[in-house]
């Protein structure tokens, strides 16, 4: 049996305003859309979520299961409809934005229209999902034995080198070294690419209007969104020029227009 995956909620601006839900990144927390909650509450309400493992939503390696990540999933579904009875947006990032696509594949009545963020449908195949699940896996040793060293070495990666010369680069750092290390560990094996099932498929089904943006420095998530665009019949893709994966911190300004755009559409 799945325990209930632990979800935390902050809601930003006029509860009687149009609803945003926020799903960040691996890493990251709902405080991460903070700043850029703060540019839209004019207009919107945000619901800016900490994900199973994130800040206030903790976990532990008790509470691993296979299928956690449709657990999660169904999870947010309950979460939201009380909180927005009328259709509302969805804007996901990285692992927020897979799970943000599950959600809004599996329960299309929820959502009006949703953005998509450097993100990807899952891996097609069981063998492309096993090799992630075990790369995975040593990922989160890694975590769970020197936490520091850990992040450091994430930060190498070529999709963040555009956010490593980011003014806020040292912040977002900081805020990173404090999480706890059992609870991104625990959800790196629940809800990583290799533990979702593959929603390439059903993209041509999608019946939520859907805008995908990657950063033009992130070639292989820029690659992923022209082929979700090609197969989505409702969507629009967005390429951020100078910008890599973290493209919604890296040019914020930019990023909250097209949401506005998009979503005045």
């Amino acid at each position: 049996m799945i325990m209930q995956p632990p979800l935390h909620i902050e809601i930003i601006g006029n509860k009687a305003l149009p609803k945003i839900v926020f799903l960040h990144g691996f890493l990251g927390s709902g405080r991460d859309w903070l700043p850029l909650a703060e540019m839209l509450t004019s207009h919107y309400c945000c619901v800016l979520v900490d994900l199973p493992g994130h800040g206030s939503a903790t976990l532990s390696a008790s509470d691993e299961h296979h299928a956690y990540f449709t657990a999660t999933v169904e999870a947010l579904a309950t979460v939201i409809q009380p909180i927005s009875p009328e259709p509302c947006r969805l804007v996901g990032y990285s692992m927020g934005g897979r799970i943000a696509l599950a959600l809004m594949l599996t329960h299309p009545e929820l959502f009006h229209q949703a953005v998509i963020v450097s993100a990807s449908p899952g891996l097609p195949t069981e063998e492309e999902r096993a090799k992630r699940r075990a790369g995975d896996e040593g990922i989160a040793r890694k975590i769970e034995r020197n936490f520091p060293d850990f992040l450091e070495a994430w930060y190498q990666q070529p999709l963040f080198s555009t956010l490593k010369n980011h003014p806020l680069f040292q912040e977002i750092e900081r805020k990173r070294a404090i999480n706890n290390s059992e609870s991104l560990a625990a959800a790196l094996r629940l809800l990583g690419t290799g533990q979702q099932p593959s929603f390439w498929d059903a993209l041509s089904k999608c019946a939520v209007p859907t805008l995908f943006i990657a950063g033009e420095k992130d070639e292989r998530y820029v690659a992923i969104a022209r082929q979700m665009v090609k197969l989505a019949p409702h969507a629009t893709l967005s390429i951020v020029p100078n910008c890599g994966h973290t493209l919604h911190i890296e040019n914020k300004e930019s990023f909250v227009e097209q949401l506005h755009t998009f979503f005045n559409q």
